[in-house]
């Protein structure tokens, strides 16, 4: 299956540390991808580096085809951390600003509002909007564009299993609409129920990479890919400590 995007030993050193490591990832088009690891494991590291957030101190991204560039990022849409919402303003005055941003037509408003079950807040401000429905209004925003590839980091945070159950089939539809995402999440059963590939970063390096198999048991995997990473980096430590003495 061909890919839509792709890191070549991909790095992020603030000063004497690496939040992120060596990375190479392959995430295939119209694909969800399940990001996993541990918290300070720099998963939001590099999707912030993806979105370009922040800039990589070496390595390649290479994005539908060719090196990733700053213009990619009309078709990268991204949700990372708290939803980018007008408090003061409703779900579609939010959009309407987006829309005005892109130069689009007003109508890819009540497109992305259906694509979110957004379409009946009416006068409703988006500060009084739950939990949820910030989360979903927040996706509509990275929607609005019509991005080839959606990130999504910690897209379930606060949400109720209702909501989690609402936004778990939401992201499952976007691969049928040609939009890829990337799932970064600490909530492992609902990545094994959404991601069809995933990948299980910690200390700054990616361990493991593969398709989701309904017969393996992920928090199991993990659980040992975490394991086995902790013990090689703290060989690693030992070996440096020798060569200094």
């Amino acid at each position: 299956m061909e890919t839509i995007l792709e890191t070549h030993h991909l790095s992020k050193r603030y000063k004497r540390q690496y939040a992120n490591y060596d990375i190479s990832l392959s995430v295939k088009r119209n694909t969800v991808y399940g990001l996993l690891g541990p918290n300070g494991a720099g998963k939001s590291t590099l999707l912030k580096a993806l979105t370009g957030m922040v800039i990589p101190s070496s390595g390649e991204i290479v994005f539908d085809g060719k090196p990733w560039s700053r213009s990619d990022l009309a078709a990268i849409g991204a949700l990372i951390e708290s939803p980018p919402l007008y408090d003061n303003l409703t779900a579609y005055e939010n959009l309407k600003v987006r829309t005005l941003l892109y130069d689009l037509p007003e109508s890819r408003i009540d497109e992305v509002l259906e694509t979110v079950a957004l379409t009946d807040t009416g006068r409703k401000r988006a500060g009084h909007f739950s939990m949820g429905m910030k989360q979903r209004l927040g996706i509509a925003a990275a929607l609005i564009s019509h991005p080839k590839l959606l990130i999504l980091d910690e897209p379930t945070n606060g949400l109720d299993p209702i909501g989690i159950g609402d936004l778990r089939r939401l992201i499952r539809s976007f691969p049928e609409q040609g939009i890829t995402v990337i799932l970064s999440s600490h909530m492992l059963s609902e990545v094994e129920q959404t991601a069809d590939e995933i990948g299980i970063i910690a200390n700054g390096r990616m361990w493991y990479e593969a398709p989701v198999h309904e017969s393996e048991d992920l928090e199991t995997l993990f659980l040992e890919v975490v394991k086995n990473s902790m013990e090689q980096a703290e060989q690693q430590d030992v070996m440096t400590k020798r060569q200094v003495v």
